[in-house]
């Protein structure tokens, strides 16, 4: 400030209107008293003075320290005591060439501890609140405009989240603790950028083309910092949602401030690499976290992990069960793509070097017509078991089991010949073995058609149920451990409720075969094909069929037990 213009507030100050620090004495200036005050204690022409006046009725207006009712009628007054010393102090610190309310170096940024940024923070926080809440028309205007790209990365109904820089510094603990994947503009996302003060003013400003033009840059930069994805060899993305325009006072470290925000969302769809590559970083780095779309619509997760999902939710009027549904309705970033897909198929593959492997519409299976070795087999087995989901009590050394059936084998030179070379035997079967840069391996079939060998399998009951009046009681069904190239698989036992009636008949049946065409028989046969053949649990074991017809006969599949 100039010494003539720090005159002229200081020639101003004596004019005030005062109020009483007791009793509630007041009294009123007229704005022309101030005005007329300027032009003879200064030498300035009236216009001049005018405008220095209404400056700084501006400034206290915005303080709200001058009552409304009495500048509607051109005449200052103060609301109370203390709004006048607040009105007192910005003028006189405007006054005088030699007052701060600040140190001069107190908003320097560079190299300073966190401690002063939080206090940098915390005076924009209060000053941008006051401003943004008590607006007349509730409609103040953002000084802050920050460009976002989010990813969805969402997989097996969960998305995934990033923890926050800030998380343990940040001025406003609603926030959230984890983001989506992705994060703001940087000016260096802009193709070309050269620190021209014309991009940097552009950048800054509300919807801003440039800046939105340049997200897909924000989004592949921020998902190689905050998870090690490369764009084009671990994902591809494409637009999903540009939210409504979003206000609120924020900001990380000192900026802080009303800030008015453009959000692009992005659907990322992973490779097989940069699926397999994210699990790897999941387990790596504790930063990274996924939330179940109940979570996010709730942004909480079951351990108390707040996920920043504001803007999202209010994109969607603030309903959780919208935003949930929406996200519902997102595909996977990555799916299984199994090659074979079929109806009423299955390939059933066997250890016992006596027993074909067959693969074809079920109940009219063919022999593949390959000859398998016993090392053939049990990598059918071990590939089969995996991609089944069947847990493996042991696991060969230098083997990694991965998800939708993979197996890497990269370290393992002798278990990747013999794949190899069974991919080779298989090429023209249908058995269709994928094979990702000689190292991953799995079987591409969908897992619900693959099914093991029927001696593998136990149906049990108890003598005391069967020889009760129960309606409905326990049965178990158990596979049996056994072994392939990649390891032991463990046994399992599920257990389901049946009527009495059909385990009766179930037991009937299993000590003899009858005819297709026998009456009692396909009763049983009816009733369970309606009933346990479709149960979740039964289809997870591996069993192609408990009863099944062969050469005109129906049969049970496996050994009854009586317990």
């Amino acid at each position: 400030m100039s010494f003539a213009d720090s005159c002229l507030i200081q020639t101003l100050i004596p004019h005030l209107p005062r109020f009483a620090e007791e009793e509630g004495d007041f009294y009123s200036v007229p704005r022309e008293t101030l005005i007329s005050a300027l032009c003879q204690q200064q030498p300035i022409d009236r216009a001049l003075a005018e405008q220095v006046v209404l400056l700084v009725e501006t400034l206290l207006d915005t303080f709200a320290v001058l009552n409304p009712a009495f500048l509607q009628n051109g005449e200052w007054s103060f609301v109370s005591f203390p709004a006048q010393l607040l009105a007192l102090s910005l003028l006189t610190a405007w006054g005088d060439p030699d007052s701060r309310f600040f140190a001069a170096n107190f908003w320097n940024t560079q190299g300073i501890a966190d401690a002063k940024k939080e206090v940098q923070r915390g005076v924009l926080h209060s000053l941008e609140t006051a401003r943004f809440e008590h607006h007349a028309n509730q409609a103040a205007k953002p000084i802050r405009f920050i460009y976002v790209a989010w990813g969805i990365v969402k997989i097996d109904g969960k998305i995934l989240f990033y923890q926050r820089e800030d998380t343990q510094k940040r001025f406003d603990k609603q926030a959230g603790d984890y983001g989506l994947v992705g994060g703001r503009l940087n000016q260096r996302d802009v193709l070309g950028f050269a620190d021209s003060p014309s991009v940097l003013k552009t950048l800054q400003a509300e919807n801003a083309d440039l800046a939105i033009s340049a997200l897909p840059e924000t989004l592949k930069r921020e998902l190689r910092e905050e998870a090690g994805l490369v764009f084009g060899l671990h994902y591809q993305f494409k637009p999903w949602r540009t939210l409504k325009p979003y206000q609120q006072v924020q900001g990380s470290a000192p900026n802080h401030a009303l800030t008015a925000y453009h959000f692009e969302i992005f659907q990322v769809d992973l490779t097989l690499d940069g699926y397999l590559f994210l699990l790897q970083q999941v387990g790596r780095d504790g930063r990274l976290l996924w939330f179940t779309l109940d979570e996010v619509a709730q942004g909480e997760s079951c351990d108390g992990k707040v996920a920043y999902v504001k803007a999202l939710l209010a994109d969607y009027g603030g309903d959780p069960l919208a935003l949930k549904t929406a996200l519902a309705a997102l595909p996977d970033s990555f799916t299984a793509a199994y090659r074979v897909r079929r109806e009423k198929y299955g390939f059933t593959v066997l250890a016992d070097a006596d027993k074909p492997v067959v693969a074809g519409v079920l109940g009219k299976e063919k022999t593949l017509g390959v000859a398998f070795t016993a090392e053939q087999r049990a990598l059918l087995l071990g590939l089969a078991a995996h991609s089944r989901g069947f847990g493996f009590a042991s696991v060969a050394a230098y083997v990694t089991l991965l998800p939708f059936g993979w197996l890497d084998v990269a370290n393992n030179p002798g278990l990747k010949a013999q794949l190899l070379d069974l991919c080779a035997l298989v090429k023209d079967t249908d058995v269709v073995l994928e094979n990702h840069k000689d190292s991953l391996f799995r079987l591409s079939l969908e897992p619900s058609l693959l099914y093991f060998d029927d001696a593998l399998f136990t149906f049990s009951a108890s003598a005391k149920d069967l020889e009760g009046i129960e309606s409905k009681i326990p049965v178990t069904i158990s596979r049996a451990s056994f072994a392939t190239a990649f390891g032991g698989v463990s046994a399992e036992i599920k257990e389901f409720k049946l009527s009495l009636a059909l385990v009766s008949k179930l037991r009937k049946l299993s000590k003899c075969t009858h005819s297709a065409d026998n009456e009692e028989a396909v009763k049983t046969e009816d009733a369970y094909k309606k009933g346990l053949h479709k149960d979740a649990g039964f289809m997870e074991m591996g069993l192609k069929a408990l009863l099944r017809r062969e050469a005109g006969m129906i049969k049970f599949c496996c050994v009854f037990e009586v317990l």
